[in-house]
């Protein structure tokens, strides 16, 4: 894939300060701290790399000229990832971010040699002195678009267009179907996995098949906007996922599972600033405003759903209640969660079982 390097310009101070007043900014930004961004593909409209570039953004009006923020697309989760970080750490970044899961051990082979620089990594779970791992809780969002769902649905069947068979995709697809049971026992999820983050023609044929399976509410783990305009051609409904898609279905979408990513992005540089940064995982959720269920199309979602998705938005954010307390069964009707306990961290990040509703099997 070609990738190129986007540098951000800083602002120079008002034109009406003169040159001489305009000298020390730039020399501030000159010797500003290098903050870098490697994206999985480009930020486009859309999507996973649009929602990261957009908390890239968020950092860059937050802090200015007190750092040099680098943008780098189109980076394939393979070995030359590992020459793209090494290449960042060697022109003196002081954070490097890696915003996607397959990059995980390239990036730490990288931060190993690079001590005195911080290597930030989305999604994965290893650890190092100067390697941290972070998370927004999407499956949180993912179940208030169950709920919304389980009330909009009238064949009973809902749609899951699924990337890679990891548990962060798992924790999405039961999250979904958890949050439509609750209000409709009836439902079931049916599931196509495309083993791609993002293949938009691969998406649009996964989106058709599940509509030819009856499912009339679809929701993706998938990074392009196809399952939404297959939904809006097909007359059926959909969710946007990770940031707002509205615009690509506007009658279709009941509303998107969106990531503030910038919350984190914020307050990690602040940190690294301040020279308090530790490398401690982090998983934010609603209760942070790292994600959530967002432009709800009021027109077709009933009363009654609304107000039960922001019941339930409610005891998220209060942490009064957590999606997966139990008691939850498996698709054999073994309990696997018992009323009183709740899925651990540790145990979600392996989560590698479907829920009750969830049909078929997870690829070997």
């Amino acid at each position: 894939m070609k990738r190129r390097n986007l540098l951000t310009a800083f602002a120079w101070g008002a034109a009406s300060l003169g040159l001489v007043a305009s000298l020390p900014q730039a020399a501030q930004a000159a010797d500003a701290p290098g903050v870098a961004f490697v994206y999985l593909g480009n930020p486009g409209d859309a999507g996973w790399t649009f929602a990261h570039d957009q908390g890239s953004k968020e950092a860059e009006a937050k802090f200015g000229n007190k750092v040099k923020i680098t943008r780098i697309e189109n980076v394939p989760e393979s070995a030359d990832s590992e020459r793209v970080f090494r290449d960042l750490a060697n022109k003196g970044n002081k954070i490097i971010i890696g915003s996607s899961f397959g990059y995980q051990d390239f990036e730490l082979k990288v931060a190993k040699d690079f001590p005195d620089t911080v290597f930030l990594h989305a999604t994965g779970y290893k650890k190092a002195p100067n390697f941290g791992t972070y998370d927004v809780r999407m499956y949180q969002g993912a179940y208030l678009a169950g709920v919304a769902a389980g009330y909009v649905t009238k064949t009973n069947t809902l749609g899951f267009v699924a990337s890679v068979p990891i548990p962060e995709v798992v924790r999405n697809i039961n999250a979904y179907t958890l949050g439509a049971r609750s209000v409709n026992p009836r439902v079931h999820t049916k599931v196509i996995w495309i083993n791609s983050w993002f293949d938009p023609g691969k998406e649009k044929q996964a989106a058709e098949t599940l509509i030819g399976q009856g499912a009339d509410v679809l929701l993706q783990n998938t990074d392009s906007s196809a399952t939404l305009a297959t939904a809006s051609e097909k007359h059926v409904h959909a969710f946007g996922w990770d940031s707002d898609m509205k615009k690509f279905g506007p009658s279709a979408h009941l509303g998107s599972v969106v990531a503030h990513w910038g919350v984190y992005y914020n307050a990690a540089i602040q940190q690294v600033l301040d020279g308090k940064w530790k490398n401690d995982p982090v998983w934010w959720g609603i209760p942070q405003k790292a994600v959530d269920l967002e432009d709800l199309n009021t027109s077709a979602i009933p009363a009654d759903a609304q107000k039960k998705v922001a019941a339930k938005r409610d005891e998220l954010a209060g942490g009064k209640w957590d999606v997966f307390a139990g008691p939850i069964k498996d698709q054999s009707g073994t309990v696997k969660v018992p009323a009183g306990k709740t899925l651990t961290d540790p145990e979600l990040q392996r989560l590698n079982w479907y829920v009750e509703g969830v049909d078929g099997s997870l690829p070997k």
